[in-house]
């Protein structure tokens, strides 16, 4: 007898299987069951076989029994060697085994243990007739509800939240961990049937590939904010379905684009990349990333390229209760990704129930270009860059350069170049003339084309304050970038840089904490906001936060180096080196900043040979490279030769090195404030008080 549906279960849940069946059938989707199909001549095993490999749809009833239930590994592997649709239906809170984790850990379950009934079977009735192509005209018509006799059976224990199991009238005795629990009020009463959004197997030769169900631990900093926002969404990286090599970029483009579109919705607070990224190619229960990133919905999805042709699927989830609030999938052209972005876009903001006035729908559908190999060259472009390498950098600046060549008024090319030499200027890759003055052309280029830019006005802020000194300018910058981007943690971040150089410590800490709840693990963020509390002078609370970074990454370089700088002030000189020594270590040796922190480390300790060799290796490698002029005076200064610190303080001066303007507040440079040259130096930069 032809069937669509496969459906997979361990013995010990008959009763909840062949309920969905009748379910199923109910609404004239045809389904293959054991025992009931398989016909007296037929060995059971060859039954099997033949109805899976004819079925269009593999529906498991996953519950613990299932997890061991070598018959139904048996039976998922052939489907997924089939390359057959698969739909696991969770009816017991437990995570996949080992054996059903290897074929279905990026499979996204089904979960039937939240209310209300009836949605939740008209959404499983349209997900699978989706699958099987099947389309009515109106409304589909209401699915049929569980046998009274099978409803009556179960209750749900009083009290008892929708997370936790349903428990019989008569209660089992309490069995031992890891013995099963069957539950079947959860298919009675309050069946789950959220939609499958992602069905890359009928194109590509896989499987459904949705959202991340086990992963393996890993220790993350503590969250700041304790209340989860009334709107706020994390967009977990979407998944790379496509069978060509090396399309990774444009599936991470499409994340960032969509994270960028919703970033500006004033009712929407987006967690930024970097905290998403943490979940790329990993697995773990919605509900955990809700926690972690603190947030009410979670968005995923999948991206499958074939030739012309691409598939984008999404779906929105409770991170609460892991209900899915909208799911949807896209089948187009190529070149009509961006009419896709706009689909989605929307699609969450009316599933969130977001008013869109006009301004925000134009903010929402914004297309910075409408050539789609522009818009290729520049994704490739943000993926090097977001390497945050040297080699990186320099692949990322060659795709924004033809990026323009292709589209000459494509704002954001020009933002990504902005990029590109402000970091190479922060990071004294080079000369800040030479990096930071090409820097503010092209984000005045990008502003003059739209100057509605958020990251081109994050860009030129950080010029102003980093080269021209400009500290109103940067102020306004940094203001318009927020104001047109209020979910921008790097405009968070960077003004919040701004404010404590300025000596304006409680806004500082402040406007990096807004950082940090739209990126809570982002190390960078973390990292300054231990920087701000060093330039406050407290040096306990610095300390706590930039371990709270250790938890996130051990290696980060950056935060070991202000460690370093923490220790420095509570005179904990031996630890301060161990700290500098690992960043060092970390930078692969080649950081000259650090090699001069050691120097003053080696002076304030009384090593001041060791001090005066660190010196002479400056001044050498100066020859071969930039090396910061207030890299050389900061050792001076260690030393107590004010005249040669003052000496370099000018000649920093004089190259506008980005590192001056955090003279007012550097803690290092504290034996020196009483000298009036310093406070000459101060007046000149327009930070006397």
């Amino acid at each position: 007898m032809p069937h669509d549906v496969f459906i997979s279960y361990s013995s010990k849940d008959n009763q909840a299987a062949d309920t969905i069946c009748e379910i199923l059938e109910s609404n004239q989707i045809r389904c293959w069951i054991a025992p009931r199909d398989i016909m007296p001549s037929v060995p059971y095993a060859e039954a099997l076989i033949d109805a899976i490999t004819e079925s269009k749809v593999f529906v498991l009833v996953l519950s613990a029994n299932a997890n061991e239930s070598p018959q139904v590994i048996r039976e998922v592997e052939r489907a997924v060697n089939q390359h057959i649709p698969i739909i696991p239906l969770r009816i017991e809170d437990v995570l996949l085994s080992k054996q059903l984790s290897y074929y279905l850990g990026s499979v996204h379950w089904l979960d039937a243990l939240t209310p209300p009934l009836e949605k939740h079977l008209q959404k499983l009735i349209q997900t699978v007739r989706s699958l099987l192509d099947l389309k009515s005209e109106g409304k589909a018509r209401e699915a049929k509800a569980f046998p009274d006799a099978f409803q009556k059976k179960y209750r749900r224990e009083k009290g008892t939240p929708s997370k936790e199991r349903i428990m019989p009238e008569k209660k089992p005795e309490l069995k031992k961990p890891g013995k099963p629990v069957l539950f079947y009020l959860v298919l009675a009463i309050f069946l789950h049937m959220a939609a499958i959004v992602c069905i890359s197997a009928l194109i590509a030769g896989g499987y459904l590939l949705l959202s991340r169900i086990l992963r393996t631990e890993k220790t993350q900093a503590e969250i700041i904010s304790t209340s989860i926002w009334k709107n706020s969404i994390a967009v977990l990286p979407f998944t790379d379905l496509s069978l060509q090599e090396e399309q990774e970029y444009f599936c991470d483009g499409i994340t960032e684009e969509i994270i960028g579109r919703l970033s500006k919705l004033r009712e929407l607070k987006v967690i930024s990349r970097t905290s998403v990224w943490y979940y790329k190619d990993t697995y773990k229960d919605i509900k955990e990333i809700g926690r972690e990133l603190n947030v009410e919905t979670i968005l995923e999805g999948s991206v499958l390229k074939e030739k012309d042709n691409i598939r984008v699927s999404a779906q929105l989830i409770s991170s609460e209760d892991r209900y899915h609030l909208w799911s949807e999938m896209y089948d187009r052209k190529l070149e009509s990704v961006f009419a896709i972005q706009d689909e989605i876009s929307k699609d969450i903001a009316k599933a969130l129930r977001i008013e869109l006035g006009s301004r925000e729908k134009d903010l929402l559908l914004k297309r910075y270009t409408e050539d789609f190999e522009a818009y290729n060259l520049y994704l490739k472009g943000r993926y090097f860059w977001n390497k945050r390498t040297e080699q990186g950098y320099q692949k990322s600046l060659e795709y924004f350069q033809k990026a323009i060549e292709k589209d000459p008024i494509y704002a954001l090319a020009y933002t990504g170049i902005a990029d590109y030499y402000n970091l190479l200027g922060y990071y004294d890759y080079i000369p800040p003339k030479e990096a930071f003055l090409k820097a503010r052309a092209a984000a005045n280029k990008a502003l003059e084309i739209d100057d509605t830019l958020a990251e081109a006005h994050n860009s030129l802020a950080m010029v102003k304050e980093n080269y021209d000194w400009d500290w109103e300018g940067a102020e306004r910058e940094y203001k318009r970038a927020i104001e047109l981007n209020p979910s921008y943690a790097t405009a968070h971040q960077w003004y919040a840089g701004y404010l404590r150089a300025m000596g304006r410590h409680e806004e500082s800490i402040a406007e990096n904490k807004k950082a940090q709840e739209l990126d809570p693990l982002s190390p960078s963020i973390g990292t300054a906001l231990g920087t701000n509390f060093i330039s406050a002078r407290q040096y306990d609370q610095a300390i706590e936060e930039l371990q709270k970074v250790f938890e996130m990454d051990p290696d980060y370089m950056v935060a070991h180096f202000f460690m370093g700088l923490a220790y420095t002030g509570k005179g904990m000189y031996k630890e301060a080196i161990a700290e500098a020594q690992k960043a060092l270590d970390l930078s692969g040796g080649e950081d000259t900043l650090i090699k001069a922190f050691l120097g003053v480390l080696y002076s304030l300790s009384g090593k001041r040979d060791e001090a005066k060799n660190v010196l002479d290796e400056l001044y050498e490698l100066s020859k071969q490279k930039y090396v910061s002029s207030w890299a050389i005076a900061l050792i001076y200064a260690a030393l107590g030769q004010k005249d040669q610190a003052f000496e370099w303080l000018e000649k920093a001066y004089e190259e506008r090195d980005h590192w001056l303007p955090s003279i007012k507040v550097l803690p290092l440079l504290d034996s020196l404030r009483s000298d009036p040259r310093f406070k000459a130096l101060l007046k000149k930069m327009d930070l006397e008080e």
